[in-house]
């Protein structure tokens, strides 16, 4: 166990030096702070690497660091939802990394089937009607944690808000509006896609601008779980921007079939 002075320390680039003495080659350190936390949250998304002539030394909060907390009725470590020795539901935390809600790894791409049975699983067991007999608390927790649940599996459900989530949880944020530096290339197409879909009043032309634009999204969700995948930010922003477009564009298809062109 390690205490929240030795973890300073740790960050120090002198603690960084005495650790790397301490650890054999190929080893990683592996931080666990002592359950006097009120918040399972992680800390940051700090990452910080020293490498040595036999050790490498990482420090990823997000997946070295584990905060737990304790129980508010009995005052024991508590989970995510609930306590593990009273089963009390605990109140939820909205900072709560999402992909650890819905208990699945850190990737752009999920089995959202998978998704959607942890969630009916979840959902089963914090639903408010399952807490009307319950003290006011734990139905007012039992309320937030429901809620939050719903965020999370919405959120991650659909590729576009994956992707911007997971882009979040490293500090890049997509402003609102046009893009100033998207290809104008890009952006014609964007524009004739959206002409020729406003001036058609055939279903069939309709049908034919709507596989068009899947099928383009398609392909950047693939170029965004590679991009993801190797950690290249600037290029998954891009093509997230993109995405919001064709998406856009996807909504207005779904909406001229809905009123039958």
């Amino acid at each position: 166990m390690i205490t929240l002075y030795r973890l300073r320390f740790l960050l120090t680039s002198s603690g960084f030096n005495h650790a790397r003495k301490c650890i054999s080659d190929g080893q990683r350190l592996n931080i666990v702070l002592h359950p006097c936390f009120a918040s399972e949250r992680a800390v940051s998304s700090y990452s910080r690497v020293v490498k040595g002539r036999n050790a490498v030394l990482n420090l990823r909060s997000f997946s070295t660091v584990t905060l737990h907390r304790l129980c508010w009725n009995c005052g024991s470590s508590a989970e995510l939802f609930f306590c593990s020795s009273c089963n009390a539901i605990q109140p939820a935390d909205d900072k709560t990394n999402y992909f650890d809600i819905m208990n699945c790894e850190q990737r752009f791409s999920l089995d959202t089937q998978k998704l959607q049975k942890r969630y009916l699983e979840l959902q089963r067991s914090l639903h408010p009607d399952h807490f009307g007999q319950k003290s006011l608390k734990e139905q007012e927790y039992s309320e937030e944690q429901s809620a939050l649940v719903n965020k999370a599996y919405r959120t991650l459900q659909k590729p576009l808000s994956r992707a911007v989530y997971m882009l979040e949880l490293q500090g890049v944020l997509l402003k609102e509006g046009a893009d100033a530096t998207a290809d104008p290339a890009f952006l014609l197409e964007v524009m004739e896609i959206n002409e020729s879909l406003a001036e058609t009043r055939s279903q069939d032309e309709v049908n034919a601008i709507g596989r068009l634009v899947r099928e383009k999204l398609k392909d950047l969700t693939e170029q965004m779980n590679s991009s993801l995948n190797k950690g290249d930010l600037l290029t998954a922003k891009g093509l997230l921007a993109q995405m919001k477009y064709f998406t856009n564009i996807e909504e207005k298809v779904k909406d001229r079939i809905t009123e039958g062109c």
